[in-house]
């Protein structure tokens, strides 16, 4: 209360020595107009709670950024002792310059940590502690932080850069494990696994089905709403009463906000949701922000550029407001619909932060602005950690990654080509190979945002359908060239995910053989395996099933015979399992290209044009994160993201929260 009258104050003060349009009477209308402004947000936000129901989602959105006009306009209207001079416009300047300002001051009382609306979050659930209804049984946070590799994560708990979520394994409270991903080291196959045991129906992060003719974008929304029905059990690991929050897939979730297989806001009833968009420390100091993040990147960018910074990547485009949007705005309405749930007392919450992933993916895994957000996502683990202690009830708090990042210099860049063009030189084709690549995983998220606005019946949704020239009501922002028109006589299909590229023979049906790609293509196999950018090529063969194919040797996937120089050795003693249990997924590629590793760096060259990748195997990507309280005490670490959906079921049974209990597993995790 006393913070948030002093920063009313000195945001005030600043706002009328700055501008013309805004006068008082002397310092008393200044002290009233504070409290005036106080009375009218409450007043606002209430209104807003009542009237949810019937406005929706996008009123609720569009009516919070319109109600901190609303505020100050009667504020000053109601103080005699304040005056507007000028037009219509006086009001929504006075307001866009004090949001700006409160917005600063804000950021300065954190240390520039930009923590102000997680604060006011506390403060909120600090009033209403004492009208909460406990829950009867502990229930567990999941909080996802994308693209965290184990060995990142022990060198920051080491350098003492988290101090919350490294203070919990330095005190003992939590312990960390490493798992191993596997093959695709992706965030839709690594959720599929966690939240649904069903990560062997994704083979990469997109890839082409030869029955339908179509690439499949695992953070598309129809793509992921039928990739979904195919794997879900109505048992997945949110399914007794949990929530998915900015993940993939739902989990068999009652409730899911922001996840991409089902395309959908909260409800219109969330008061997580209405408290972001209505709080002056929510959307409209999270826009201003955004311009703030957006300047903050230009400027890091050129910073590599000038110290000729290697490996590096552009970036311009989208991901310049994509870093904005998922850096302030997706943080910060995470952590209300976090606290909405935490005050419930939801059995189990699974959300994903891709802050990190994001900008990693971009200016590199380990650099010192993809560090940062690391630092900002631990401040949000420990506001979490506090609001919990608020709480009347209990929860266990539960910390993982989904795969780590791999660095270095893109395949394109090494060598000048893309894959694509090597294969069209290896192929006796009439047409070129369609390349499915991209840029960025983070559009899912807004998609997932936008489209759910576009398909309301009203004219709020007719409004956005035609602002964003959408007819189906599907948004799909972002780069185009990972999801190409595929015509009905193209002849290879290149997909690439990170480091992992699979290749079809588009015309031919079935997973082609090598047998019959070296009668149909005889350059093809010979030539991938012995360029110097490539680790390996995997194909079926007649004889042995799965080979994998270097340069000067060949590893049988499943009799695990080798001759020559075994190609897998460079990626570790998980490599042949990995692979030859990608080799079996439905929908593979008929060839599976990997890229080579360097024996020094264990950089990788991506498919893609990304510094920091992930997808296939070499590097840091395959290991991820379990942070974990240590009471539950693991006797192997987990290898594939459906071992670790059994050992987080299993933890739920503990808690009493899963309805279908099974016998005790103790040989997997030890009470």
């Amino acid at each position: 209360m006393l913070y948030g009258g002093l920063a009313s104050l000195i945001t005030l003060t600043l706002t009328f020595w700055l501008l013309p349009q805004i006068s008082s009477d002397g310092r008393l209308p200044v002290l009233r107009l504070i409290v005036l402004l106080a009375v009218f947000s409450v007043l606002m936000r209430w209104i807003l709670a009542g009237v949810a129901v019937l406005i929706g989602s996008i009123g609720v959105l569009v009516g919070g950024l319109l109600s901190q006009f609303a505020v100050v306009y009667l504020g000053i209207t109601v103080d005699p002792g304040v005056d507007l001079h000028g037009g219509v416009e006086a009001p929504v300047l006075v307001s866009i310059v004090m949001s700006s300002i409160s917005a600063f001051v804000g950021w300065v009382a954190y240390a520039g940590s930009d923590d102000a609306y997680v604060a006011e979050v506390m403060r909120v659930v600090h009033r209403r502690a004492r009208r909460i209804q406990p829950a009867s049984k502990t229930g567990m946070l999941i909080v996802q932080i994308d693209g965290l590799s184990a060995p990142l994560l022990n060198w920051m708990v080491l350098a003492g850069n988290l101090p919350n979520l490294g203070g919990w394994i330095r005190d003992g409270n939590h312990s960390l494990q490493t798992w191993h991903t596997g093959v695709p080291a992706t965030t839709p196959a690594s959720q599929a696994g966690i939240l649904h045991g069903g990560s062997t129906h994704i083979p990469a992060f997109r890839w082409y089905e030869k029955e339908t003719g179509r690439v499949m974008v695992t953070n598309r929304a129809r793509d992921a709403a039928e990739i979904e029905k195919r794997m879900s059990t109505g048992r997945g690991l949110l399914a007794d009463g949990g929530v998915s929050i900015s993940n993939n897939w739902s989990g068999d979730a009652e409730r899911c906000e922001l996840v991409f297989s089902r395309a959908a806001l909260p409800t219109s009833r969330s008061r997580g949701y209405i408290r972001f968009f209505s709080s002056p420390q929510g959307a409209a100091r999270g826009l201003i922000l955004c311009v703030a993040e957006v300047i903050k990147e230009l400027h890091q960018a050129r910073r590599q550029r000038v110290r000729h910074l290697v490996p590096r990547v552009k970036r311009g485009g989208g991901y310049i407001f994509l870093r904005a949007i998922t850096n302030v705005l997706l943080r910060d309405l995470n952590v209300s619909l976090i606290t909405d749930e935490l005050v419930k007392g939801t059995p189990v919450i699974y959300c994903d932060f891709v802050d990190y992933d994001e900008v990693a993916h971009h200016a590199g895994p380990t650099r010192a602005e993809s560090l940062q957000t690391l630092e900002g996502l631990d401040r949000v683990l420990g506001a979490l950690r506090r609001i919990i202690d608020i709480l009347p009830h209990s929860y266990e708090i539960v910390v993982l990654s989904d795969h780590g990042q791999s660095q270095g210099s893109t395949f394109l860049q090494r060598y000048g080509r893309t894959l694509a063009e090597v294969v069209d030189d290896l192929v006796d084709t009439t047409k070129e190979p369609v390349q499915a690549v991209g840029r960025s995983e983070g559009w899912g998220q807004v998609n997932a945002f936008l489209t759910e606005l576009t398909m309301g019946r009203s004219v709020a949704g007719s409004v956005t359908r035609k602002a964003l020239h959408v007819k189906t009501g599907e948004v799909e922002l972002g780069p185009k060239d990972c999801e190409p028109q595929i015509a009905a006589d193209e002849q290879m299909v290149v997909t690439a995910s990170g480091n992992l590229a699979l290749i079809y023979l588009a015309t031919t049906p079935g997973r082609v053989p090598l047998e019959e790609i070296e009668l149909l293509h005889p350059k093809l196999i010979p030539g991938l395996a012995t360029h110097p950018g490539i680790g390996f090529v995997v194909v079926d063969s007649l004889a042995e099933g799965p080979v994998a194919i270097g340069a000067a040797g060949v590893h049988v996937l499943r009799s695990g015979r080798v001759e020559g120089e075994d190609p897998l050795t460079p990626y570790g003693e998980l490599a042949a399992a990995s692979m030859l249990r990608q080799a079996e997924m439905p929908h593979n590629g008929d060839l599976v290209v990997v890229s080579r590793v360097d024996d020094y760096t264990h950089e990788v060259a991506a498919f893609e044009e990304l510094v920091g990748c992930h997808g296939g195997i070499g590097g840091w990507q395959t290991e991820a994160v379990l942070v974990h309280p240590s009471r539950w005490v693991l006797s192997e670490p987990p290898v594939g993201s459906d071992a670790v959906h059994e050992v987080l079921i299993g933890w739920l049974e503990k808690l009493g929260q899963r309805k279908d209990q099974r016998e005790p597993v103790e040989s997997k995790v030890e009470a």
